[in-house]
């Protein structure tokens, strides 16, 4: 893949090296490209799945290697959870919809949020790099659930 030399690049100025497991683990999020929020337990399954051999302690490493070095984003949920998601080049104003029952993760961009955070910089003497907003609620399913149980 076209990361592949550059990474290999970036590991060695680190004092580290491409392992085949680094490897599967980005080939991974290239595969199934950016808007989708992989759980460390989700990269895992999905490796096994593919007949690749990898501890879950490694794909850990492994994602908190890549994010460091911008090739993922993480999402760090409010419960305490990871998601890492590929990094793209417009993803710096994006933002996530959770649901707090089944973790599911959806995109949304939104000017106005840009805008407000624009705004909110300004009025204290910053200048606005990126934004982001998570949303926390119920997914359609887990509302009906709710709905259903008698919880809501």
């Amino acid at each position: 893949m076209a990361v592949s030399g550059s990474l290999r690049h970036d590991l060695h100025h680190r004092g580290q090296r491409l392992t085949p497991q680094r490897q599967r683990v980005l080939d991974l999020f290239e595969r199934i490209g950016g808007g989708h929020h992989l759980s460390a337990e989700d990269v895992h399954l999905q490796l096994l799945r593919a007949d690749n051999k990898v501890s879950l302690a490694t794909v850990y490493r492994t994602l908190r290697l890549l994010s460091s070095m911008d090739l993922l984003r993480e999402l760090e949920l409010p419960e305490g959870s990871r998601r890492f998601e590929l990094a793209t080049a417009e993803d710096h104003d994006h933002h996530h919809l959770v649901c707090a029952v089944c973790g599911r993760t959806e995109e949304f961009e939104n000017p106005l949020v840009v805008k407000a955070g624009v705004e909110a910089a300004a009025e204290h003497g910053f200048r606005l790099l990126s934004s982001s907003l998570t949303v926390r609620g119920l997914c359609g399913a887990c509302a009906f659930t709710a709905v259903d149980q008698g919880l809501e």
